[in-house]
């Protein structure tokens, strides 16, 4: 499909630059059959029946921005490096600025800037660099050693449309991580995860309404607006996810009641959708996903999605455009606009029922 398709336009004063408080007390656009209805969050056990199912992602943010310099060479520039992909013990994928200032072979130190982990300065060799900045580092620590100097030197990678309008800060640190976050290997936030609180899980267990947990290390593409013109040009980053067995048993075994399975966040959608069978049994999952939806897909797995608001152009704009339908989606998002909605990682969220026509068989 035309990439142009997924573009609107968002007045900047609809981007949120700080979450809700308390976190429940967002306001949520509930999409169904066509129609649209303006709630809050601290609504959604209403909208939900006994017996359904929420799928929440409890992967937890690593403090992946890290800053430092090049050494080893006449001048030493500054140097920004946003952690993506473990690769092993030591090594990570990572994106550099400037990344012109970096060739293989060079050092970093990270640390410069008034913060020292307890283990001294933490060095890195860029060992490869690519064609769009991302690099591979080879860091002198290894293993948990590594990781907990990642933890005292780095910061949470906020999205560049939050970053590039204020300066991150300690706040950041609590509010960019869910009340499920456990597994550590993220790079950005389950941002619809960000909106529940105690209060609202009691409430849905309350009602009678499952809350699953599955892993998905969000990566940087998540951000990544597409830049072909037609998205079947368009590369989908790898992330890796897991569906327990014990869990895939309790979202098949709701199914076969009667119970939804509800996705919180495009992440969980996507692991989902990647573990679920034709007949729309949910398998047991550990490995990476690829997964690109666009309209046409076929759901399998999932019959209702909470999100948040999502960048023009967008896999995830596409992603949800193909479970309630595109042209409900810019209706949707014109009204949201319209209305104040606050968008993005911070902002408000949208309930979102699968449209008429890709609904999945039961299990069987």
């Amino acid at each position: 499909m035309r990439t142009d398709l997924f573009d609107f336009h968002l007045p900047p004063e609809n981007i949120a630059l700080r979450p809700a408080s308390p976190r429940d007390s967002a306001r949520m656009l509930v999409v169904e059959g066509g129609s649209l209805r303006d709630q809050i969050v601290s609504d959604l056990p209403q909208r939900l029946n006994p017996g359904d199912q929420l799928v929440v992602n409890d992967t937890k943010v690593i403090a992946a921005q890290l800053k430092g310099r090049r050494i080893g060479r006449e001048t030493e520039p500054k140097i920004e490096a946003t952690l993506i992909k473990r690769l092993d013990g030591s090594r990570w994928q990572a994106l550099v600025k400037p990344a012109k200032k970096l060739v293989a072979g060079d050092r970093i130190r990270f640390g410069n800037e008034g913060k020292v982990c307890l283990l001294g300065h933490l060095d890195a060799e860029v060992e490869a660099k690519g064609v769009e900045g991302e690099v591979t580092l080879s860091f002198s620590f290894h293993g948990p050693t590594l990781d907990q100097a990642i933890a005292d030197l780095g910061s949470p990678p906020l999205p560049p449309y939050i970053a590039s309008k204020r300066t991150p800060d300690d706040q950041d640190t609590a509010d960019y991580q869910t009340m499920f976050a456990v597994n550590e290997g993220a790079v950005a936030a389950p941002t619809a995860g960000l909106h529940f609180t105690p209060a609202l899980e009691a409430a849905l267990r309350a009602r009678g309404i499952g809350i699953n947990r599955v892993t998905l290390h969000v990566g940087a593409g998540t951000f990544l607006p597409v830049k072909v013109e037609d998205t079947e040009g368009h590369k989908m980053h790898a992330e890796w996810g897991t569906i327990s067995a014990e869990t895939a048993e309790t979202l098949n075994a709701a199914r076969k009641k009667g119970g939804r399975i509800v996705a919180v966040g495009t992440t969980s959608l996507r692991l989902l959708e990647s573990a679920a069978a034709e007949d729309g049994t949910i398998q047991p999952f550990s490995a990476e996903t690829s997964i690109f939806i666009t309209p046409g897909y076929r759901f399998r797995a999932v019959d209702i999605l909470l999100t948040n608001f999502h960048l023009p152009r967008s896999t995830l704009f596409m992603l949800v455009s193909a479970f309630a339908g595109l042209e409900t989606m810019k209706q949707a998002y014109a009204h949201a606009i319209a209305g104040g909605y606050r968008f993005y990682s911070y902002g408000d969220a949208c309930l979102l029922f699968r449209a008429a026509g890709t609904t999945p068989s039961p299990s069987p």
